[in-house]
């Protein structure tokens, strides 16, 4: 029975401080002309960590220009996934935001994203269609795809998202291990998502409002990643649970 509770006690997440640091991870691709607009907005944060390793029109110079003391991480495999899983690798902070770089993601939200972790959520969850939030630029066709892949996830793992596809989240650094990013593209929203819910984590939606974007043309393609996301659905579906996850549930049915 004690060494039940050693266990028990070793995989608990850390206290959680009052005045927890934060990390803010921005993957950018050609996003020079976003980047001192988004800057101007963020609050007062432990660190940002630009994460690139393609563009070609001076991000990562533009970056170390408006802030000196950004942290940059190169990577040589293309997708908001792979910078993703770059980013949280090198973060320091306590708390980590996925923040994007065009400018549609409004960083004076990230309080907001805070304010939600700091009151018990393990995971704060940006969403447009709840009381408070919105878009500025979903197409028809987008939205009834994100409401239609929503609801396939929330009918095979009993989740309650209202807003599936948005990549503006925060989270505890405890989330990493059940994190554990393994894709590269846009269907990384998804699979943190879905992986979050499977460990059981408490999960708070926080309402957001995504604005268009500043400067150039978006790197999302509607039916492709539509497709990889419903592929990510489908196979996290007969993933095996991680073992910290099986030994809750173990420990309930006892």
């Amino acid at each position: 029975m004690a060494a039940t509770t050693t266990d028990i006690i070793d995989t608990a997440p850390p206290a959680r401080s009052p005045l927890p640091r934060v990390s803010v991870v921005v993957p950018t691709l050609n996003e020079a002309a976003n980047l001192p607009h988004v800057f101007a907005e963020l609050p007062d944060v432990h660190e940002v960590i630009l994460v690139d390793g393609f563009s070609t029109d001076g991000t990562i110079d533009v970056a170390r220009r408006l802030r000196p003391d950004i942290r940059v991480v190169t990577t040589d495999v293309r997708g908001k996934g792979a910078a993703l899983r770059a980013g949280f690798d090198a973060a320091q902070g306590d708390l980590v935001v996925m923040l994007d770089a065009d400018g549609s993601a409004d960083p004076r939200e990230i309080d907001a994203f805070v304010a939600a972790l700091k009151a018990g959520a393990d995971f704060a969850k940006g969403s447009r269609f709840v009381d408070g939030g919105g878009s500025a630029d979903i197409t028809p066709l987008r939205q009834l795809g994100n409401r239609a892949l929503n609801g396939i996830v929330n009918l095979l793992y009993g989740t309650g998202y209202s807003d599936l596809c948005y990549g503006y989240n925060a989270f505890w650094r405890h989330c990493l291990p059940h994190m554990n990013v393994d894709c590269s593209g846009f269907e990384v929203e998804t699979l943190i998502n879905i992986r979050i819910a499977r460990a059981g984590l408490a999960v708070a939606e926080v309402p957001s409002f995504k604005r268009e974007r500043i400067h150039g043309a978006s790197n999302l393609r509607t039916f492709r990643d539509g497709l990889r996301v419903l592929r990510t659905i489908c196979r996290e579906r007969f993933r095996r649970a991680p073992c910290g996850v099986q030994l809750d549930r173990a420990l309930d049915a006892a």
